[in-house]
């Protein structure tokens, strides 16, 4: 198995919700709908909670004001729509599918993950992991983000003609992996602990790599991972302070690529063409070989567990009923 995000499969469920009245602080208070189970094509006037613990699996729900996945909560929603903003606490879970959503995606400090897919919504954020015991992931497939990426900790993949309107940006993660993407801002990785690949995709920003473990690979033929094709680059790409390789094969690069302090030197394939030429340290060029990931478990553990929680939530969710609205 290749470092790739899980092809998971699509979740058909049914949903459920119950509706609670939470005490009004002031006349204008919203009501907020409880969702525990399953259910199906409504509109929800209000806010969702998802409660601790608890599993919700929606399907062509419309929700008209922000959603709440509260501690070791799962939702699971396809073909939804979302006006406002999804807040996932520690240990909490989304997957996404055929779905919109209008504002942004905020997974706190230990959150589980988050899983989109073929699904359009503002900014992702990934919160540092400080303290807790889960490292998140954020996976992404043909999805459209409407702002920028920022992880500080994780598994971050974005794959599969996946957008992204402004600046991706990592700092801590796992690893940080971008394919088949466009990113209209910028892209940076830094201190990543087991490198960042990008293969197949386009920045049009400034593109950095720094301080990162594990090394880095630029289109195909690195140690890392196996891909068909490098990428575009619109603007300056410096690869500095790297442990572990730097392998820069088959990109256009429209500016300089700057490889300096990197152990070991970099390798830049004789094929990239890079319009501002090449600073830094290289080391001499090597034959083209078939790359396949040497540290492939690292993928099986992301994928396995956006699995088994997908499953999980679904199946609790289907336990809880049919509590309507």
């Amino acid at each position: 198995m290749r470092r790739t995000a899980a092809k998971l499969a699509t979740v058909t469920a049914v949903v459920t919700a119950a509706a609670l009245t939470i005490a009004p602080t002031s006349a204008s208070a919203d009501l907020v709908t409880h969702c525990v189970g399953t259910g199906g094509a409504v509109t929800v006037p209000n806010d969702l909670l998802v409660p601790a613990g608890q599993s919700c699996a929606l399907t062509g729900t419309t929700i008209t004001g922000n959603v709440s996945v509260a501690a070791g909560a799962n939702l699971v929603v396809t073909g939804g729509r979302i006006s406002g903003e999804i807040l996932i606490a520690a240990d909490g879970y989304l997957d996404a599918g055929t779905t919109t959503v209008g504002g942004g995606i905020d997974l706190a400090s230990g959150g589980y993950g988050v899983f989109l897919k073929d699904t359009g919504t503002g900014s992702v954020t990934v919160r540092p992991k400080g303290s807790a015991t889960n490292d998140s992931f954020l996976f992404a497939e043909n999805a459209a983000i409407d702002g920028t990426v920022t992880a500080s900790a994780g598994e971050i993949r974005l794959d599969r003609n996946t957008d992204v309107t402004g600046n991706v940006s990592t700092t801590g993660s796992y690893y940080t992996d971008v394919h088949d993407t466009f990113v209209d801002g910028t892209l940076s990785v830094l201190n990543s602990a087991t490198g960042s690949v990008v293969c197949g995709s386009a920045v049009r920003g400034r593109t950095t790599f720094a301080g990162n473990l594990g090394g880095v690979q630029l289109g195909p033929n690195g140690t890392l991972d196996g891909c068909a094709s490098g990428g575009y680059f619109g603007r300056d790409v410096s690869v500095t302070n790297t442990t572990g390789g730097v392998n820069v094969d088959d990109n256009i690069i429209d500016g300089q690529l700057t490889t300096t302090s990197n152990t070991p030197a970099a390798k830049v394939a004789a094929n990239n063409r890079i319009r501002g030429g090449v600073a830094g340290d290289q080391a001499a060029a090597t034959a083209r070989v078939s790359a396949k990931r040497s540290v492939q478990e690292r993928e099986a553990k992301g994928e396995q567990r956006a699995e088994v929680r997908r499953s999980s939530a679904v199946q609790e969710a289907v336990a809880a009923g049919d509590a309507g609205l």
